[in-house]
C-alpha cells in the first residue's frame, strides 16, 4: 500500500511567466523532496497572509470556512493530495464531527489554505510525490552515467535524446533560481517524455 508523506508550505512566489499566477512550494517534512504547485492569486494571498500573521479587516473565505466548522463543532482533520495529472493536483479534505468523518473533494490550493489555518497535516501519496517532486541532479557524479558504469552505460547516455538532457539542466537551473512555476512546467514535460518512452 502506498504510504502517505506529510508536506509543509515553504514558500509562495509570484509567477515569472504568467501575470496573476503564483507558485506554492511544498516541502517534505523530515525529508528533502519539494513539490511546486501553481495556484491562483486569491489562494496565494489567503495562504501567504495567514502564514505571515497578517490579519485582514474582514474574514477571508477560508477564515469563514474554518469559523463555520468551529461553530458547528466540526474540525478539519487532514488534507490528502490523492492524484496528479498533467500538472493539476487533486485533493480531499477530511472533516470530523462527533464520530463521523466526511471526505470532500477540493482544489489543492483551497485545501492547503484551510490546512494552514486548521493546523492539520497536508499529506500526499509517496508515489505521487516521487513522480512530481523537483530533483536536483547529483553534482558529485558525471551527468548521464554512474561512476561505476562501463562503456555500455556510457553508450546509453550518449544515445539519450539531447532534448532530455537539456530539460534536466533547465530544471536544475529553474530550481536554483527559485523559479518554481517554470520548474513545475519542466517537470511535467519530463514526466510526459518518460511516459512516452
Amino acid at each position: 500500500m502506498d504510504k502517505k508523506v506529510e508536506l509543509q508550505v515553504i514558500n509562495i512566489t509570484n509567477s515569472q511567466a504568467q501575470v496573476g499566477a503564483f507558485a506554492m512550494l511544498l516541502g517534505e517534512v523530515n525529508g528533502e523532496r519539494q513539490l511546486p504547485i501553481i495556484i491562483g492569486p486569491a489562494e496565494a494571498q489567503a495562504t501567504a497572509l495567514y502564514l505571515k500573521g497578517i490579519k485582514t479587516p474582514r474574514p477571508l473565505t477560508h477564515d469563514l470556512f474554518i469559523t463555520s466548522l468551529t461553530m458547528m463543532s466540526a474540525s478539519l482533520l487532514r488534507v490528502l493530495i490523492y492524484k496528479a495529472k498533467e500538472g493539476i493536483f487533486y485533493s480531499y479534505i477530511y472533516l470530523k464531527k462527533d464520530d463521523e468523518i466526511t471526505r470532500i473533494d477540493a482544489r489543492t490550493s483551497d485545501a492547503i489554505a484551510l490546512a494552514v489555518r486548521a493546523n492539520c497535516p497536508i499529506l500526499i501519496y509517496d508515489s505521487i510525490l516521487e513522480r512530481e517532486c523537483l530533483h536536483l541532479l547529483d553534482e558529485a557524479s558525471p551527468r548521464g552515467k554512474d561512476s561505476d558504469s562501463g562503456e555500455e552505460e556510457q553508450g546509453r547516455a550518449t544515445s539519450t535524446n539531447a532534448n532530455s538532457i537539456s530539460l534536466e539542466e533547465e530544471l536544475e537551473k529553474a530550481i536554483k533560481d527559485e523559479n518554481y512555476e517554470l520548474a513545475a512546467h519542466i517537470r511535467d514535460q519530463i514526466n510526459l517524455r518518460n511516459q512516452n518512452q
